[in-house]
């Protein structure tokens, strides 16, 4: 007996079902219905568009009194622009691609230049330091260095020192 009872209330939740979704495709109809009649106009509000007037606005007609053909050409041209829209979007693209090239390694390059310059003038700075060096320490007063005392600048300086053989070595 539950069986058939379960029956009962399944079924009749079925059709309560059935016609709540008929009651709400009958709605739906009838809005549509409503929506595309040909009395409704169009308002423009500002810089919107409502289908209530509104205060200060105007009527606008959006009925497309255009035939098949001229809109079967307004397709048409709209894809050829779309089409030709992606190409220069890809071109430009790729032309800020390589122009992004050429400044990084324009930046590249006036790192290396700059690089080279710091190098140079630490290299200029470090040979004027040289000289600065050499300058700072005494001189030797006399062109003649390494002559005897009391000779002359150009005269040989007197007998010249001899120098000893090394002892022969008796290992042999």
């Amino acid at each position: 007996m539950s069986t058939t009872r379960e029956r009962r209330r399944s079924t009749h939740g079925m059709r309560q079902t059935i016609v709540a979704s008929a009651m709400a495709i009958g709605a739906c109809a009838l809005t549509s219905a409503f929506a595309q009649q040909p009395g409704t106009s169009t308002w423009r509000c500002g810089n919107s568009y409502s289908d209530r007037p509104c205060a200060g606005g105007t009527t606008v007609k959006v009925d497309d009194a255009r035939s098949d053909d001229d809109r079967r050409a307004a397709d048409e041209a709209t894809q050829r622009n779309a089409k030709l829209a992606d190409r220069l979007e890809r071109t430009r693209l790729s032309e800020e691609k390589q122009a992004h090239q050429r400044d990084q390694n324009a930046a590249q390059e006036a790192q290396r230049a700059a690089l080279a310059q710091r190098r140079l003038e630490a290299q200029e700075r470090l040979e004027k330091m040289r000289a600065a060096k050499l300058a700072a320490e005494p001189r030797k007063a006399t062109a003649s260095y390494g002559e005897r005392p009391g000779s002359k600048p150009g005269e040989d300086g007197g007998a010249k020192k001899k120098r000893r053989k090394p002892a022969a070595s008796d290992a042999g």
